[in-house]
């Protein structure tokens, strides 16, 4: 009898995961069929978008060439570590974890489940008004190109938006995104560079003799613009959604994704530095916290550059919709509605995707202030997700037995 409740008893933690990990069921068609481009795909969009571009030559502009490069340089190489580090751990005690929340629990258990669920929400819904606020501004600015005299807002184009991420919000998992990714993936080099271009152009047709690199104000001052900078650098390289992207992706899944890490990180590298380099070369201490607001000629690049932004940022935002999603599908959505009423499903996503949109566009279009939803966000965010957790999920998924009923047994005894 004390041994049947014993393994009754150790029974109830694999069950409540299996509970848990129930919401995967739309998960379930994707699981496993993409492949290490797909994933690379996916990462690119969400790692390298505009709104992650566009802040870097401002955040070098705050922080000074020397500190500036080094921390650029210093967060590149660290978040690619990290990157692998949480790629090693997938299936590490022999079970699936299908998205960052469960893998913390695996490893952290309750209080790991819930810092990352916080964190990650943090980030995801800052980002993804950080990026609705740009893609507004860049939708503004080809509107404005062809009707000077226009009287539509930015809040228009905010609200324009978000009813089409609305629609974008319907498809059911993040693998049925891939070509919407890969488009977007083009667009974000094109995006690149279109701008690294016209910032070497302007920057030559500028009087370089009146263009200033020193970090301007009182030492309080410095010491603001320094902190909010390292927000925007933690922001730029934001990726809260690795186990989640590696959940569709075919075995061998952990090798495959440290090819998907390896090569989005190398559109990053050709990308970003080049950006912010030739953007802060350019303007120097003027440049502005959105990079094209300091971009005047030729008119029709600052266009196709605003195009590319809309574009790539579109697929952005829904890969950061997901963890919002899967919360409410986990706690939502059951299988048993699932077989029996398949339509009632699709309605309950309907009103919830409506609900989340409707907040992030009012949040955006209340209040436009993109450069401080960037450094906000980065800092409180990403920086755990990016910075801390990776490194310490790793150490303690090392010193414990890698398989789940010993672990068990070890927390028992």
């Amino acid at each position: 009898m004390g041994s049947a409740n014993r393994s009754s008893q150790l029974s109830l933690p694999v069950a409540r995961r299996a509970e848990e990990q129930s919401f995967v069921v739309d998960e379930a068609e994707a699981v496993g069929r993409g492949t290490w481009k797909h994933a690379a795909f996916h990462l690119a969009t969400t790692i390298a978008t505009p709104a992650a571009y566009a802040p870097l030559p401002f955040a070098l502009a705050s922080l000074g060439w020397t500190l500036g490069v080094s921390s650029l340089v210093s967060a590149t190489l660290a978040t690619w570590y990290s990157s692998l580090l949480i790629a090693s751990l997938w299936k590490w005690n022999g079970d699936k974890h299908v998205t960052y929340r469960h893998l913390a629990s695996s490893i952290f258990g309750f209080w790991g489940y819930w810092s990352v669920a916080f964190f990650q929400q943090v980030a995801s819904l800052g980002n993804n008004i950080a990026i609705h606020i740009a893609a507004g501004s860049s939708l503004k600015a080809v509107y404005k190109h062809y009707h000077n005299d226009g009287t539509l807002t930015l809040q228009h184009f905010i609200v324009f938006f978000g009813v089409f991420e609305l629609l974008l919000s319907q498809l059911p998992n993040i693998h049925s995104l891939r070509w919407v990714n890969a488009l977007c993936t083009l667009s974000t080099v094109g995006f690149a560079g279109t701008t690294i271009g016209v910032s070497i152009y302007n920057g030559k047709k500028i009087d370089r003799t009146s263009i200033s690199y020193s970090v301007k104000g009182s030492s309080t001052s410095k010491s603001f613009k320094a902190f909010n900078a390292l927000g925007a650098i933690a922001f730029s390289f934001g990726d809260a959604m690795l186990p989640e992207i590696q959940n569709t992706v075919r075995e061998p899944a952990r090798t495959n994704m440290y090819k998907s890490v390896s090569a989005a990180y190398s559109v990053i590298v050709l990308t970003y530095w080049q950006l912010a380099f030739s953007g802060y070369w350019a303007f120097g201490s003027e440049v502005q916290p959105y990079i094209l607001a300091s971009l005047s000629n030729p008119e029709w690049t600052i266009v196709m550059a605003n195009l590319f932004a809309v574009v790539q940022i579109s697929g952005c935002f829904q890969i950061y919709c997901r963890p919002t999603y899967a919360y409410f599908e986990e706690r939502m959505i059951s299988n048993k509605s699932t077989a029996h009423y398949p339509s009632r499903n699709y309605l309950v996503r309907l009103t919830f995707t409506s609900i989340y949109m409707a907040l992030v566009t009012f949040v955006a279009a209340a209040m436009p202030f993109f450069g401080d939803f960037v450094s906000i966000c980065g800092a409180i965010g990403f920086t755990p997700l990016d910075f801390i957790f990776p490194a310490l999920a790793y150490l303690k998924a090392g010193s414990m037995p890698k398989n789940t009923r010993l672990r068990l047994l070890d927390a028992a005894s």
